[in-house]
């Protein structure tokens, strides 16, 4: 058995999250919006056609912001075509993803989508084959009210009220080899640069995010952040990060600790915002919407797939318990820097590389990573706490790492919470947890996600395979707990006054 312990300092803070930190993505791609949260033919589908089902699995997720309408799609995307009349939209190729759009879902859906299940939307503007003027036409139709032409066309779309979009990314992944409309650095800090300026003087009340690069494995990072960043750093708010995790090789101690190499990237994006506002004598400080972040088995898991369907089966990984202890990783590291990331989309949310899936056959379950996330949303909102942990360690291809990753929130309603993730595949820990100035607080629950074996997932016919459950086993009193925590397991501590 491994030892690890956590001592808890209310007075030690890191910082707030953000509601915003506990978003997701929706993109056209696959079966993510079509036969994933709309498919007006189901038996369960609203007057909109949008799967009722689904959408309370969502709610359970409790996704403060939606990002939409992509990713790579929004590169070639020309809003116009997606509003309107949905029988005179026009189906075009897909170049990002190879596939036929419908158009049969668009902005003022997916605004009254984020409605109905309580969310915020977040929209990305077209900056690959488009540029700053489209981009302040669609601020105009979703933000303005009677009286100017793009308003008046939502209106007569049907949509009397503006849907009143908060977060604007500017563009998707622009550095990518990828990407429709790649730029360089400057080219596209300028782009975005007159973009921002345009869309603040439609609304100045927008917050606007800017690309950073699309990853940490690319030779454009971290050179892309400083560069884009000196020429866009008074005019935005935000520097986007996106990355993605797999166990490629069958390495799993190492996959496991992928936050690990999270912190790493967090820590160069930070160090390239931080250099920007030093040279810019600036008092702002730059944050973070980490506004794609996932397990993705991209390369590991290739599909061939024919190409120009509408919405075929592409990217539907299924999830394991291995994967949903590589989650709670990220996660916590993802909180412990809740001062600087204001923002984060678990991409995506439904079919596509998601916590939600469906089948052809109309059913709907939750993978295991759902649960991980479920429970962050949930207990995560708070005051990150500075924490001291001690744990046994082990190597592996991201250096040393410990068994034990822990995190400690004070909740809104004064309640303290500890995510705890065991990455021994063979070893229980005897976790001891001191909660200084905390005399007072007792256990309410230890919530714990394990399973027999690592490889085991949720399918549609066994759809409770892996799913947490709550046990009474936390020992001790006046501010002093041990509990064991099982090997290779997700847990949730939860203690109350």
């Amino acid at each position: 058995m491994i030892k690890s312990k956590i001592r808890v300092n209310s007075e030690y803070v890191i910082g707030k999250t953000d509601s915003g930190m506990f978003g997701s993505f929706l993109e056209h791609v696959g079966r993510a919006i079509y036969n994933g949260i709309y498919d007006p033919k189901h038996p369960l589908a609203d007057s909109m056609g949008f799967r009722k089902d689904v959408a309370e699995a969502v709610k359970e997720l409790n996704i403060s912001v939606i990002r939409y309408p992509g990713g790579n799609f929004v590169s070639g995307y020309n809003w116009e075509d997606g509003v309107g009349p949905i029988e005179l939209r026009p189906k075009k190729l897909e170049l990002a993803w190879n596939s036929v759009e419908t158009n049969m879902v668009g902005t003022d859906e997916f605004c009254t989508y984020c409605k109905k299940i309580g969310s915020e939307p977040m929209l990305a503007v077209n900056l690959g084959t488009r540029g700053p003027d489209e981009a302040r036409q669609l601020v105009e139709y979703c933000n303005s009210r009677a009286g100017t032409k793009y308003a008046d066309m939502r209106i007569a779309n049907g949509y009397k009220e503006p849907h009143n979009v908060k977060y604007w990314c500017l563009g998707n992944e622009m550095d990518g080899p990828w990407q429709i409309g790649r730029k360089t650095a400057y080219e596209y800090g300028r782009v975005a640069e007159e973009s921002a300026k345009l869309m603040k003087l439609t609304d100045p009340s927008i917050k606007l995010i800017v690309c950073g690069s699309s990853s940490n494995l690319l030779p454009t990072h971290p050179d892309w952040e400083r560069e884009v960043l000196e020429l866009t750093y008074d005019s935005v708010d935000y520097i986007s990060m996106h990355s993605y995790y797999e166990n490629a090789n069958g390495d799993t101690p190492s996959f496991v600790a992928s936050n690990a190499q999270m912190e790493k990237f967090i820590q160069g994006v930070l160090a390239s915002c931080d250099f920007v506002k030093a040279k810019k004598r600036s008092n702002k400080t730059m944050m973070i919407s980490y506004d794609e972040w996932n397990i993705w088995y991209q390369f590991s898991r290739k599909q061939d797939v024919e190409p120009w369907q509408v919405a075929p089966h592409l990217f539907e990984d299924i999830y394991s318990m291995e994967d949903a202890v590589a989650l709670g990783g990220l996660l916590i590291t993802m909180m412990r820097h809740c001062d600087r990331i204001k923002l984060a989309c678990l991409a995506q949310l439904v079919n596509v590389i998601a916590p939600i899936m469906t089948d052809d056959t109309g059913a709907m379950w939750k993978q295991t990573t759902f649960y991980p996330f479920m429970h962050a949303s949930k207990y995560g909102r708070g005051t990150v706490l500075n924490t001291i942990t001690n744990s046994e360690t082990y190597d592996c291809i991201h250096g040393t790492v410990p068994y034990v990753e822990s995190l400690c929130v004070f909740g809104e309603d004064e309640s303290i919470t500890v995510f705890v993730c065991n990455r021994s595949e063979e070893q229980d820990c005897d976790f001891d947890i001191i909660l200084e100035n905390a005399e007072e607080y007792s256990p309410e629950s230890h919530i714990v996600m394990t399973a027999a074996d690592k490889n085991m997932s949720n399918t549609a016919a066994n759809p409770f395979n892996v799913v947490p459950t709550s046990v009474n086993d936390i020992n001790g009193e006046k501010g002093t707990f041990n509990v064991k925590i099982p090997s290779f397991s997700w847990n949730v501590l939860r203690f109350t006054k």
